[in-house]
């Protein structure tokens, strides 16, 4: 099957315009318009993240120059850190909103996230990784 030379592109599709690093957030701005509640849209990151960002900084998104943050979670419900997000890729995400707010949930999976979690708790603090000797 050949590619159109040119064709319309979804008005579902919102390219980011820009991704930072600030008070801890990794903040993804989209375009000012409505975004309904429970509707679909795909989120291009277009932009770099910022070398700054920490792995953990969590992901929140804000429209057109509001200054409001919603958060982006997963299909969980927890919210969405900066390891599990990459530049050049589309994200499916549905608007759920409530009396004072909204965020927008992955319908997928994000990108594969280093983790440090804990094989199992038992009551105790986990003992300290030992030095390697010489």
């Amino acid at each position: 099957m050949a590619c159109k030379p040119v064709c319309k592109l979804c008005d579902k599709l919102i390219i980011s315009q820009s991704v930072t690093f600030a008070g801890g957030n990794l903040v993804i701005n989209i375009p000012a318009r409505s975004y309904r509640n429970g509707c679909k849209y795909c989120i291009v990151i277009a932009q770099a993240i910022p070398a700054a960002t920490t792995i953990n900084a969590p992901v929140v998104i804000t429209i057109g120059t509001g200054t409001e943050q919603y958060p982006l979670t997963n299909r969980c419900c927890a919210q969405v850190t900066a390891c599990g997000i990459r530049t050049r890729t589309r994200y499916s995400t549905v608007v759920s909103t409530n009396a004072v707010g909204g965020s927008f949930k992955l319908l997928g999976n994000t990108c594969p996230c280093p983790t440090n979690n804990l094989r199992a708790i038992d009551g105790t603090a986990p003992a300290a990784p030992t030095a390697p000797t010489a």
